[in-house]
């Protein structure tokens, strides 16, 4: 028999059981997260969803909310991130400017976990929530410098303008867009084919992140900037 041929060795009764309960746990969060927001469902529902009878299987596993919750996205990002890596050093390796081929490195990936049976369409939502609050935890889906989407915004950097990057935090705002039109269609029944929806995704956010500043919101602007330096109001034009 060659190393090929050779079984995977057998887990031990004792880490398969670990390794089930801890399965069975995210799951059921992804769920009940998914269906009732992050902070609209108790651990204990999480536990009984999962058919946990023992009241610290998920403190063990998980700690806590929090850790429970990086669990679910980590369970996620990193094919999202791979991805997104691959579609990113594709346009690189082009040499052209093209917005729509990094609205595409937004979009894609993300919308790639509406075909995933294993949790993906509850991820989307439940990342369209984090995006989406008043305070945004932006943190725990770009944990780190190493996540595919500092790489995408310093591409995307040289083709916007400065009060788009800076002030007006459009890459963000795509963002934000992005994952909730994702969220609304994997809350929705699964379509037959997704091409089309994600197809049009692309292009409105190309056209968000292509949207220029008005005369008016650059007047704004300048009156916001002003009466910040001089604690005044603009004179009326």
């Amino acid at each position: 028999m060659t190393a090929q041929e050779a079984p995977e060795p057998r887990m031990p009764p004792r880490s398969r059981e670990l390794r089930d309960t801890r399965g069975k746990l995210i799951r059921a969060a992804e769920q009940l997260f998914a269906a009732n927001g992050v902070d609209g469902v108790s651990l204990s529902e999480i536990k009984r969803a999962a058919d946990q009878r023992n009241a610290m299987a998920l403190q063990y596993h998980f700690g806590d909310r929090a850790g429970l919750l990086r669990a679910v996205l980590d369970k996620h990002l990193p094919a999202v991130d791979a991805r997104r890596e691959v579609l990113l050093q594709q346009y690189e390796d082009s040499g052209a400017a093209d917005l729509r081929s990094l609205a595409a490195a937004l979009v894609l990936p993300a919308a790639a976990k509406l075909a995933d049976p294993d949790g993906g369409r509850e991820f989307l939502q439940i990342v369209a929530e984090l995006l989406n609050r008043p305070e945004p935890l932006v943190e725990l889906i770009v944990p780190n410098e190493s996540s595919s989407i500092y790489a995408w915004r310093r591409l995307l950097d040289p083709l916007l303008t400065p009060e788009s990057t800076a002030v007006l935090h459009t890459r963000f705002t795509a963002m934000r867009f992005c994952h909730a039109e994702l969220a609304t269609r994997a809350a929705a029944r699964p379509r037959r084919d997704d091409r089309l929806f994600t197809s049009r995704l692309v292009d409105l956010v190309t056209a968000l992140l292509a949207a220029p500043v008005s005369e008016q919101t650059a007047r704004l602007l300048h009156e916001r900037d002003l009466k910040d330096r001089t604690g005044q109001q603009a004179p009326a034009r």
